[in-house]
């Protein structure tokens, strides 16, 4: 049984890489359409997007995020002057958006990726080599995403973890305040018992001594 599961997830997992293939469509940004290159991952867009940062840092390039309540840009990240040899050897400015595919499919992202040189778009000036090289990095960039999205996942749980933690912790404490309590209500039952002892005998002694005045009274 556990080979027969090993054996789908392999297949599906195969079937989600073949799925990646790049091409080449439109995205609107600064109020235009541009031509972009397009694919679709089988993970969410954080892991996504994690696996992009991750390997333009590795680059030296830290991306500027399209910010602000009224930006119809926002959700694009600019990497200026990068230089993919994988791909493209030619500095280019990485204009990159991942969408999140459809909102029942919030497991599956779109990425959209312009690339500019000196405002120009350049997608229409590569060569059919350089075409297919980027094309073929896409396609072959779910290694990447597959490597960010376990981290993603470890972070998550991590975060479960340590709530879980978090919640034991303060329940282990309130369990050592309730037996503070718990406690010293026995102490206070224990010298309410005392007290209680104590008064009745006392009632008992103000009772004979009541009772010997009564009996002093002259007939």
């Amino acid at each position: 049984m556990k080979r027969a599961i090993f054996t789908f997830l392999a297949i599906f997992i195969f079937l989600g890489y073949l799925s990646a293939q790049a091409y080449e469509g439109t995205v609107e940004f600064k109020k235009k359409k541009n031509s972009a290159f397009v694919i679709e991952y089988a993970f969410p867009p954080e892991a996504v997007e994690n696996a992009i940062d991750q390997q333009m840092q590795k680059l030296g390039n830290k991306g500027k995020d399209e910010r602000g309540l009224f930006n119809s840009d926002k959700g694009f990240t600019t990497y200026n002057n990068v230089v993919l040899e994988e791909a493209n050897s030619t500095p280019m400015d990485y204009i990159i958006k991942v969408d999140r595919k459809s909102k029942r499919e919030d497991e599956k992202s779109v990425l959209y990726l312009i690339l500019m040189k000196d405002g120009v778009n350049q997608l229409g000036t590569l060569d059919a080599d350089a075409e297919s090289r980027m094309k073929s990095f896409l396609n072959n960039f779910n290694a990447a995403i597959e490597i960010a999205y376990l981290e993603l996942k470890i972070k998550n749980q991590e975060e479960v973890v340590a709530k879980a933690e978090k919640k034991c912790k303060k329940l282990m404490d309130d369990q050592v305040e309730m037996e503070a309590k718990i406690k010293k209500l026995k102490e206070s039952l224990e010298e309410n018992a005392k007290t209680q002892e104590i008064t009745a005998k006392n009632i008992e002694d103000e009772k004979i001594a009541l009772e010997a005045l009564k009996a002093s009274r002259k007939p």
